[in-house]
């Protein structure tokens, strides 16, 4: 896909920040080695501007930050009828995720639309417009609201999805919105966790996020088990793909009470 196709407003430090070290020191390399500089001056700015080559093309193809992002298990929705919230949506990566492989769906994106979690100027019409790109809009409504506190009936949508957003709400953030998805969610519904983790993608494309991904000496996969298990929901699969954990979770099907 066309990484230049959506609008998904990711910031030039995180977009492009790699060539700040490609350029300059790509130069620095390129003159030491043809004006005869000292060998350790040439040997480190060229170690600086292959790695800003490496995290740059971490950062715009495995990661694939301009693009939607892909559905890590085919289990997810299998029969991809019915609603799903889209829980701190964004820019749409998640949404269209959901939307390209299961087409016959619906998608709530709720986000709160304000502050800063590295989208610049976070609307639901840049939501909107990627979404026509995509030629899904007709089965998209963007909405404002906070995924700790949903202003939404119980037990209404299918499935649920959120990516990047709950392991940036702090620990009692974090168990509020695994709690208020599991309360929006149907009996038999599924909700698919995407989070950062802290892997060699990462540790190479963005090392001051080393330590992202554990707390209390317990791992990035323990931790978000606990949490969402914690919660009521019941987690089916878990795995990685470049930077990132995800978990698939199941809501208890309510049994009929024997006679």
């Amino acid at each position: 896909m066309n990484p230049f196709q959506y609008d998904f407003g990711y910031g030039f430090w995180w977009n492009y920040g790699h060539l700040l070290a490609i350029v300059p020191f790509g130069l620095l390399a390129l003159a030491a080695w043809r004006l005869g500089w000292p060998r350790f001056v040439a040997i480190g700015a060229s170690i600086i501007a292959l790695w800003g080559i490496v995290g740059l093309w971490i950062v715009q193809y495995p990661m694939r930050i301009n693009r939607p992002l892909e559905l890590p298990t085919e289990r997810f929705l299998a029969e991809g009828v019915g609603r799903v919230l889209d829980g701190g949506a964004g820019s749409g990566r998640a949404a269209l995720m959901v939307l390209r492989e299961r087409p016959d769906m619906r998608v709530l994106a709720v986000d709160l639309y304000s502050g800063y979690f590295g989208i610049d100027d976070n609307t639901p019409e840049r939501l909107m417009r990627n979404a026509e790109k995509a030629g899904v809009a007709d089965h998209v409504e963007a909405q404002v609201g906070d995924l700790t506190d949903l202003a939404l009936e119980n037990a209404s949508f299918e499935g649920a999805v959120s990516a990047y957003v709950i392991d940036h709400l702090g620990r009692e953030g974090a168990e509020r919105a695994v709690a208020e998805i599991e309360r929006v969610l149907k009996p038999g519904g599924q909700f698919l966790l995407m989070v950062i983790n802290p892997d060699g993608w990462i540790r190479t494309a963005y090392p001051f996020f080393v330590h992202h991904g554990y707390f209390g000496g317990r791992t990035n996969h323990d931790r978000w088990r606990g949490r969402i298990e914690a919660s009521g929901l019941h987690v089916v699969e878990m795995g990685t793909v470049p930077g990132t954990l995800w978990l698939l979770a199941e809501k208890t099907q309510v049994l009929a009470p024997t006679i």
